[in-house]
C-alpha cells in the first residue's frame, strides 16, 4: 500500500475540521470555500462539499443565509452556529493534544 492511499482517508476525515475552521471567520458561499481549499491538500469538489455542509447543518453546526449577488442568482452564505464554534473548539483542542502527543513520543528516550 502506498503512502497516498493511506493519507486519503485521513484528509477526508479532516475535511470537516478544515471547513469548520474556514467558517469560523466571515460567512462564505460554496465557491469561496472551494477557492480557499484549492491548491491545498484539502482541495475538493462541490459534490463533496455540499453533502458535508448539509450534514453540518442538520447537526446544527452551520447555518446559512441567502444574499443577493450582482453576478447572478442569490447565494447561500454559510456560517458557524454557536454549536459549531463549540465543536470547532473541541476539535482544535483534540488536534493540539494529538500534536503534543506526537512531539512527546518523538522526543521520548527509547527503552532498550
Amino acid at each position: 500500500m502506498n503512502t497516498e492511499s493511506k493519507l486519503a482517508p485521513l484528509r477526508k476525515g479532516l475535511l470537516e475540521f478544515v471547513v469548520l475552521k474556514l467558517l469560523a471567520g466571515p460567512s462564505l458561499y460554496v465557491a469561496e470555500l472551494l477557492k480557499r481549499l484549492s491548491g491545498t491538500d484539502f482541495a475538493t469538489q462541490e459534490g463533496t462539499l455540499y453533502p458535508l455542509l448539509s450534514r453540518l447543518r442538520r447537526e446544527g453546526l452551520v447555518d446559512y443565509e441567502w444574499r443577493e449577488s450582482d453576478l447572478g442568482p442569490p447565494r447561500k452564505y454559510y456560517r458557524l452556529t454557536d454549536s459549531g464554534r463549540q465543536q470547532l473548539s473541541e476539535l482544535q483542542s483534540y488536534w493540539d493534544q494529538l500534536n503534543q502527543t506526537l512531539l512527546a513520543l518523538e522526543s521520548a528516550p527509547c527503552a532498550e
